[in-house]
């Protein structure tokens, strides 16, 4: 397959040989004088602010309100959650997923707020999207939408100057050779919110130049670590959904099980801190409390700890180059006894095939680590419905990049970037609608 005449051709080939787009982070990080000052809470504007990552932005915002400070939400067609948020936080503007749930917000506004109060301006779309990621008034955008669809206001927030805490894959995973050089252009500083890259942005702090040598990721090894991998053909969506250390949404947890989550990881990593894929490694971890590591030039390993929750790397993104002091009532310390043993072990090649597809596409570059995390969307959505097995997963994702070869863009425009996200995903509806067609052709 795919994944095997990638790694055949392109092991021994560095991956930034063919000069990839500028890394957010080329090994060590840097504070811009603008961000070493801050007079006042620094404000932001939140896209997503009704899911996961935009709940736990604005409980770190409700409990720190004197360093941080919401201008503008973000939100699809949650309106009662909405409603409250906007209650209680007042941004200036809200957008929502359409027309309809815009009016429907601003009719409950008003029975909430009382005749005369001053509401914020409510729009709707991408339109919508893209006002709220720009708003005049926001330092930094928390972008918590989930998919392509947080490409374009991402991509909006750059061009103002507005510093990115990253909190979607595919800003980087797909758009990487678009985003960089831009962020680049505009000195906007791209903060990652997910708990392994926070942990290596943690470490590389103080690093000097070429002092990183080394990212180790790691990995709970999801719902199936224990299981023999002989017996994955019979697991179900319930099983899948097991996470034994973590909390998370539905498709994250398929792809912890898959291992496909670390994979995308890989790919962000080298985005993120512009390291070559040899030398970027994931091992399991069960224990989930070393949030990642790295290898300095002379060996010395560093890395992040603490109980696995996800308002720390979120809260890192909106306050550094500082350091917060949070209360231990809603902070939970980190008490080594309690926390027992820690263990390692390699990951299975066999029981995450994942693994290999997402180095190959790594490797690859340009459009098809976007395709890779499409098809992957798509295909863990329709296990979830039921309508492909959890084996089917890796195997139509692999048939998608197989595929993509053909139309491969090494440096795409955003146009690109999109179009063949959406490609993928048709693609693997295809596949999958063929597969059980044929099978019913079988029976009869």
């Amino acid at each position: 397959g795919y994944a095997r005449r990638r790694l055949g051709s392109m092991a021994t080939v560095p991956a930034r040989a063919r000069h990839g787009p500028p890394p957010a982070w080329p090994g060590r990080a840097v504070a811009p004088e603008r961000m070493q000052a801050q007079d006042g809470p620094r404000k932001f504007s939140l896209l997503g602010s009704t899911g996961s990552i935009g709940t736990q932005t604005l409980d770190i915002v409700r409990e720190h309100h004197q360093h941080f400070a919401v201008t503008a939400l973000g939100a699809g067609r949650n309106v009662p959650l909405l409603l409250e948020q906007t209650a209680e936080f007042r941004p200036e503007l809200v957008s929502v997923q359409d027309a309809a749930t815009a009016d429907q917000l601003v009719e409950a506004l008003r029975d909430r707020l009382g005749p005369g109060a001053k509401l914020p301006e409510v729009m709707h779309g991408m339109q919508g999207a893209i006002a709220v990621a720009e708003h005049a008034q926001a330092e930094a955008v928390v972008t918590g939408i989930v998919g392509c669809a947080g490409l374009k206001p991402t991509v909006a927030a750059i061009q103002k100057g507005k510093d990115i805490c990253l909190a979607n894959k595919e800003t980087l995973i797909a758009g990487g050779p678009a985003v960089l050089p831009l962020a680049a252009e505009h000195d906007v500083k791209i903060l990652p919110a997910d708990s392994e890259h926070s942990a290596i942005f943690q470490s590389i702090q103080g690093l000097p130049e070429n002092g990183l040598r080394r990212i180790i990721l790691t990995a709970s090894g999801g719902a199936f670590r224990d299981l023999p991998v002989e017996k994955l053909k019979d697991v179900q969506v319930e099983d899948a959904l097991k996470h034994p250390n973590w909390s998370m949404g539905r498709k994250i947890t398929v792809d912890s099980a898959t291992l496909m989550n670390k994979g995308l990881e890989v790919i962000e990593a080298h985005y993120l801190f512009g390291v070559d894929y040899d030398n970027i490694e994931i091992i399991i971890h069960p224990q989930s409390i070393i949030h990642s590591m790295i290898e300095t030039a002379d060996s010395s390993i560093i890395g992040q700890l603490g109980w696995p929750d996800m308002r720390l790397p979120i809260l890192y993104t909106m306050s550094w180059p500082r350091r917060i002091q949070c209360a231990e009532e809603t902070w939970k310390r980190l008490d080594f006894v309690k926390m027992g043993d820690l263990t390692f072990r390699e990951p299975d090649h066999a029981k995450y095939p994942s693994m290999r597809v997402a180095y190959a596409a790594g490797r690859k570059g340009g459009t098809m680590t976007g395709v890779l995390s499409a098809a992957n969307e798509q295909a863990v959505e329709m296990f979830l419905d039921k309508k492909i097995g959890y084996l089917d997963i890796m195997s139509v994702v692999e048939a998608a990049c197989d595929k993509h070869v053909e139309e491969f863009v090494e440096q795409p425009t955003l146009e690109e970037i999109v179009h063949f996200d959406e490609w993928a995903r048709v693609f693997v509806k295809g596949i999958v609608e063929s597969r059980a067609m044929a099978y019913t052709q079988s029976r009869e």
